[in-house]
């Protein structure tokens, strides 16, 4: 069996770009006409592994022991349950990795200066949607130590602000805003792992608040499969509803994301429509997830308007090419000091040690980084139990308030303005270090 290909390197945590399976299949796609179509093997199977192997991933024994011990969690959630090696990470955070839906933030100020209810939500929902192309990396980011933090700004004049309020269950809270909108999120993952594969269901909230009109939107996402986890080429799919609401008024968008099938038939569609207060469709959305929407009016039927025409309305940004985490360029930044403020929080997840290393490529020290964080972090849990302590997040307050989801309730967190203080300290401040 050949090489892979160098273009095809760095392309995701066990994954194997070409496989005897797979060049078997793109023989006969050659036959059917379908040359060039990425095939895409639902089920996987172990015929990758030798592939993989070539590229330096994992040793035999490495693989063979990880999968050992995978299996005793079949069924459960294992979204803080084990500790995973640091082969499978990128050098990012999960407070980071929400940061990321800031990269296309410029589509709420369009929503904001909107006039039309209807592209409202056609400016929003495509936000929503925006992220699922960095959301196609197949890396892991690494676990928010408790009380960690994330700071994002000089983009768009936004502030981002990210804290990690819950250990276990693992979750998150975080709020960001400009002159055109308010984002607030309670970030809540729940996993159930199924041997090969794992199914993430987002038990979140995600409200944005359009200033100009005081515009309240509510977002609900599909749930996630990332498959191939251990054999086989990994990829990730995401089959089912968005739905965003507008509470003021009652009308939303419903985007529903294919199910990828064989040879690829489906993957990245997405097709739906924004329906006023009645459930009359208005405006007919269509496009793919890792590409660009486009929106056009539309009857009571659904069917396009005559003498109007499908507009984009969001494509996804050029990207480096070749780049070993699949990074876009907005994401690199969010590693970089200049999207940082002044008087970055010492708990920001860019000094993290681990996440660092494994940025210049030091697999062994992120390793050992990351051993120290989770021992640290054990530790201080069981200081705080002795003394009958509970943490207390700093930047966000847990409320009253519990709200239902599709996959379970969620106690909502809400920002308690304390942030805005800080901030405005820190800037009249020489200092880089940690107010306090």
């Amino acid at each position: 069996m050949g090489t892979p290909q160098k273009e095809n390197e760095g392309k995701g945590f066990f994954s194997a770009m070409s496989s005897r399976f797979s060049n078997a299949i793109r023989s006969v796609n050659g036959l059917l006409g379908y040359e060039g179509v990425e095939v895409i093997n639902p089920d996987g199977g172990k015929d990758d592994v030798d592939d993989e192997l070539q590229r330096g991933r994992w040793k035999p024994e490495e693989r063979d022991g990880y999968w050992k011990m995978m299996q005793n969690y079949i069924g459960a959630d294992v979204t803080s349950l084990v500790t995973l090696p640091v082969i499978i990470f990128e050098p990012m955070t999960m407070l980071q990795k929400m940061a990321e839906l800031m990269e296309y933030s410029h589509l709420l100020d369009q929503a904001d200066e909107s006039e039309d209810p209807y592209m409202q939500l056609v400016y929003a929902s495509s936000w929503a949607i925006s992220v699922y192309f960095a959301y196609q990396r197949t890396w892991k980011p690494f676990n928010p130590i408790l009380g960690e933090t994330y700071e994002l700004t000089n983009h768009n004049g936004i502030t981002f602000l990210a804290e990690q309020v819950s250990h276990h269950p693992p979750m998150s809270a975080g709020h960001a805003e400009n002159e055109h909108f308010t984002y607030d999120v309670t970030s809540k993952l729940k996993t159930k792992f199924l041997g090969n594969s794992v199914d993430v269901y987002p038990v979140g909230r995600t409200r944005v608040t359009l200033k100009k009109h005081g515009v309240v939107l509510d977002l609900v996402p599909p749930p996630t499969k990332v498959n191939n986890l251990i054999f086989g080429r990994t990829w990730i799919d995401s089959p089912g509803e968005m739905i965003m609401t507008n509470l003021t008024t009652g009308d939303k968008a419903v985007l529903y994301f294919q199910q990828c099938g064989w040879f690829g038939a489906g993957r990245y569609e997405v097709d739906g429509y924004v329906y006023n207060s009645s459930e009359e469709p208005k405006i007919l959305m269509t496009g793919k997830w890792n590409q660009s929407m486009n929106y056009q009016p539309c009857d009571s039927e659904g069917e396009p308007l005559p003498n109007t025409e499908l507009k984009e309305v969001w494509h996804v940004a050029d990207v480096p090419p070749n780049d070993k985490f699949q990074y876009t360029h907005f994401a690199h930044k969010l590693n970089s000091f200049d999207t940082a403020p002044r008087k970055l929080l010492a708990s920001d997840s860019r000094l993290r040690p681990d996440r660092y290393a494994l940025e210049l490529g030091d697999l062994s020290k992120s390793g050992t980084e990351k051993s120290s964080l989770e021992e640290r972090q054990r530790a201080e849990k069981r200081a705080r139990e002795e003394k009958g302590h509970k943490f207390t997040p700093r930047w966000f307050e847990l409320t009253e308030e519990v709200t239902a989801t599709p996959w379970g309730d969620l106690e909502i967190y809400q920002y308690n303005g304390k942030y805005t203080e800080h901030r405005a300290a820190a800037d009249n401040s020489g200092s880089i270090d940690d107010v306090d």
